[in-house]
């Protein structure tokens, strides 16, 4: 049995002279009978945790997106009726009812205007399949007399007929119809969502609000409550304006298109007024890609009249109707408006482009709101005007220096400068009354006749 001392420990015995004693562990290196820390395995099961909650809130949210982004148009849209609604309320109509009434007249204007749109093409459509054989016939005789071949429309109508490009087409847009009704099913069942919700929200909006309200403390409610009157005031107003230009534009190209005698003249008419306005920048120039292919089946010199119109048209709205409609409501530079649709369509697609502009028009007012301006200082530099030094031009200035080279002329002193006086003086200005210092005395020609008194007369001696 090994020795111990007092305290019961096993007794060290010191180390003999000249033999080196065990090495203990190294710093750092846990021992041999060392025991794992108690908190580590805690450790180890919370970050396990955490990952997999972090992996289980992405997977959630990603599920969820798509009906986040239901919601998010939704709340717009209830802020774009929320105007109308309240007017309606204020005369004593049940806010369900009312907001019922704005969303069937919304209901009804969609359908309409689409179902003219659907005819306008499916009469379009079924025209041009009538009308295939003749423009087969007239583009055949054209290569026939130019190239001096002897093609047939026979031939070229069984040479598609026998084609594989064609049973390929044919087979996928088969294999197809089930992936298109899909789509079809959930876009209205996406519609359907938004529209539900939108009418929760405006019909509910004064319990919402103070709902919301609720938990914040009264001096955030006066925040809250004035951040949604701004949203609603600028997103409602947005969307007048822009229906007020749409309804403008709708009935100027709808005066042009009458008088041309180009089809489905008022459906066009509203294709063109919706899309300018609800597209920024180039909403234009595509609403009219439509009215000016139909007018080039009329005649092609109606569709040269349908761009020049809608060019000046547009000009004339840029710079004279559209300042004058939205100076009350929401005043948004173009290529600011231009960037937002481009920024939303890049995070949400055309949902994005939809509601960036609104979007915008809000975080614009609350800028506006809230964050402190002061005067701006009048100088030429902050209207973009550089300043110019007096006298001649530098064009001026070389042409005289070339001039006196050529005739060897003496140069000339500097403009706004006088040789006898010396630079920066005024030969109109009066003589100085100070003391002359000097010598009294002047070894020029010339005789001095200022007015100043000097200490004595200054006189030439020549």
């Amino acid at each position: 049995m090994a020795p111990t001392d007092d305290s019961g420990q096993i007794a060290r015995h010191p180390s003999a002279p000249g033999e080196t004693p065990p090495a203990g562990p190294a710093d750092g290196a846990a021992a041999p009978g060392a025991r794992m820390p108690r908190w580590l395995p805690r450790a180890m099961v919370l970050a396990l945790a955490l990952i997999a909650l972090f992996q289980l809130g992405t997977w959630a949210f990603h599920q969820v997106l798509g009906l986040l982004i239901n919601i998010l148009i939704a709340f717009f849209l209830a802020l774009a009726v929320e105007p109308a609604v309240s007017r309606m309320a204020s005369y004593g109509m049940r806010r369900g009812l009312a907001t019922f009434i704005v969303f069937f007249g919304l209901f009804i204007v969609l359908a309409g205007f689409f179902t003219l749109l659907g005819s306008m093409l499916a009469g379009q459509i079924i025209k041009l399949v009538e009308g295939f054989p003749d423009y087969l016939d007239s583009v055949i005789s054209w290569v026939n007399d130019t190239f001096h071949t002897h093609l047939r429309r026979v031939d070229i109508q069984e040479g598609l007929l026998h084609s594989q490009w064609l049973k390929k087409y044919a087979q996928n847009s088969a294999a197809g119809v089930l992936d298109v009704s899909t789509q079809v099913l959930g876009g209205l069942f996406q519609l359907l969502t938004i529209a539900l919700f939108a009418f929760y929200f405006a019909a509910d909006g004064p319990r919402l609000r103070r709902a919301l309200c609720s938990v914040l403390p009264p001096a955030r409610q006066a925040e809250v409550l004035r951040a949604w009157e701004i949203a609603v005031d600028k997103t409602g107003g947005y969307l007048y304006s822009r229906g007020l230009m749409a309804l403008v534009s709708g009935v100027a190209h709808y005066i042009l298109f009458q008088a041309l005698g180009i089809p489905y003249a008022p459906v066009l008419g509203v294709w063109v007024g919706v899309v300018s306005q609800f597209i920024p920048t180039i909403g234009t120039y595509l609403a009219g890609a439509l009215p000016m292919l139909i007018a080039f089946t009329v005649n092609p010199w109606y569709a040269l009249w349908v761009l020049i119109f809608v060019v000046v048209y547009q000009q004339f709205e840029n710079y004279m109707l559209q300042p004058k409609l939205t100076a009350k409501t929401v005043d948004i530079h173009p290529a600011v408006a231009f960037g937002s649709v481009v920024a939303g369509t890049a995070l949400l697609g055309a949902v994005g482009a939809l509601i960036a502009i609104p979007a915008v028009a809000t975080l614009q007012a609350f800028l506006g709101a809230y964050v402190k301006r002061y005067a701006v200082a009048d100088e030429p530099r902050v209207q973009g005007h550089r300043t110019r030094g007096s006298g001649p031009g530098a064009a001026t200035r070389a042409r005289h220096l070339w001039t006196r080279r050529r005739t060897g002329a003496p140069a000339a002193p500097p403009a706004g400068r006088d040789a006898v006086h010396g630079p920066d003086t005024d030969r109109n200005a009066p003589a100085d009354p100070g003391t002359d210092t000097g010598t009294g005395r002047d070894t020029g020609t010339d005789t001095d006749t200022g007015t100043g008194s000097g200490s004595g007369p200054d006189r030439g001696s020549g």
